[in-house]
């Protein structure tokens, strides 16, 4: 009599098993993509769901972020700096924007090395990503627009078009 009773239990593991991976990839959008974040308090968690701890908070509005993963309504993050975890997909925005990862950049009136410099950009300053074309993207950070190499921001992919 066990027996039969272990058959069915394995089977309906099994489909909810099916339903969980099915739930998982249930957007069909492209991972990994970048995104941003919508406020300026956003917490990243050990797992996808409010029962697991706050690993970290995000304080930086609009900062882009790597979706790596998805579970339902939650998305599996990567930072700037590399750090993972879950972030309910409420708080993500598709708007594209960059970060300055290291030093202070120069950002340039036209997408050349020769061009003129529009401003010089510090270590965590985040623009809007407008255009990017191969090596350059053309970004406003808080009104200073202008072009920047790829290799000097974080948030967008080295050969992705973004019009």
């Amino acid at each position: 009599m066990r027996r039969f009773f272990l058959i069915p239990v394995a089977f309906c593991c099994l489909a909810l098993f099916s339903h969980t991976l099915a739930a998982a990839q249930k957007t069909g959008l492209k991972l990994p993509r970048f995104a941003s974040l919508k406020a300026t308090e956003v917490n990243m968690r050990t797992g996808p769901g409010v029962r697991y701890p706050v690993d970290w908070v995000f304080i930086y509005r609009n900062m882009p972020v790597e979706i790596v993963g998805e579970f339902d309504g939650w998305r599996k993050v990567r930072d700037w700096e590399g750090s993972v975890g879950w972030v309910h997909r409420s708080m993500l925005s598709g708007r594209r924007w960059a970060m300055v990862r290291k030093g202070t950049q120069t950002l340039r009136r036209a997408p050349e090395g020769t061009a003129p410099v529009v401003a010089r950009i510090e270590q965590k300053s985040i623009g809007r990503v407008l255009k990017c074309h191969p090596g350059w993207c053309r970004i406003d950070f808080s009104g200073f627009e202008g072009g920047m190499r790829r290799a000097q921001f974080w948030g967008v992919y080295p050969k992705e078009p973004i019009d």
